[in-house]
């Protein structure tokens, strides 16, 4: 199972929502590029980074930020937050990010995943699924679209998407645990590498996410308050 230590941007800072709100946001580091370089010291395999202020306005805002990430460390990265064009996917891997996630876009235009993926490799494009009580969220988790979790990934396997990141939004930041039962759905229902994201809170949360066979876990607030000692996770579960 891969770990996705997490990186969330809003206004240059490392930061965490809860259950996604933007009226609810918690600094915990005003140099994001710290938290990489440290991150990437405890052996992380890769990175995960959102730029929020981008997934609320649907353009790259924090693209200052993300470049610095990119050019000090060694690790890859994924990336989310406001990617809406070809263009948009572009210039990320133009940058050097590694992988690109898509969210609000994977809801709304399926042809576009479509489209992205027989360009750029299924490889290289990963679909954001974050839902609230199984129903799709999308502009930032401000609005609930039309599909269920489910029905969204298997969309997504049709127009070739390989890799999923399911966030359950209710859990998000909560340190509650993740929702088992809806990833479990995913993981079964799919037949897709489905990246766990919500909630993680414990080693013993990554070992009930690694019993449910996902193919990778984000880790955000319980790294940040210190409740998972990362370089012991990779040394588990990597």
């Amino acid at each position: 199972m891969k770990l996705f230590p997490a990186i969330d941007i809003k206004n240059g800072q490392c930061v965490r929502l809860r259950q996604g709100s933007f009226r609810d946001v918690l600094v915990y580091s005003d140099t994001p590029i710290k938290v990489a370089k440290e991150w990437e010291a405890c052996g992380a395999s890769f990175i995960h980074v959102v730029d929020l202020d981008g997934a609320l306005v649907g353009h790259s805002v924090n693209e200052d930020v993300i470049k610095e990430i990119v050019q000090n460390i060694n690790i890859p990265i994924q990336l989310g937050g406001g990617i809406r064009s070809i263009k948009d996917i572009e210039n990320k891997l133009n940058l050097g990010i590694d992988r690109v996630i898509i969210g609000t876009k994977a809801a709304t235009d399926p042809g576009f995943m479509k489209e992205a993926v027989g360009l750029f490799g299924s490889d290289r494009i990963i679909a954001g699924i974050d839902a609230k009580d199984g129903v799709v969220a999308v502009e930032g988790w401000e609005r609930l679209s039309h599909y269920n979790a489910v029905s969204l990934a298997l969309e997504m396997k049709k127009v070739g998407v390989k890799t999923i990141i399911y966030t359950d939004i209710a859990k998000d930041g909560m340190l509650q645990g993740p929702n088992l039962p809806y990833t479990a759905e995913m993981v079964e229902e799919t037949g897709l590498n489905i990246i766990a994201s919500g909630g993680i809170s414990s080693l013993k949360d990554l070992e009930t996410l690694s019993e449910i066979n996902v193919y990778g876990a984000i880790i955000g607030k319980a790294l940040y308050e210190k409740k998972i000692d990362l370089k012991k996770a990779v040394e588990l579960f990597e």
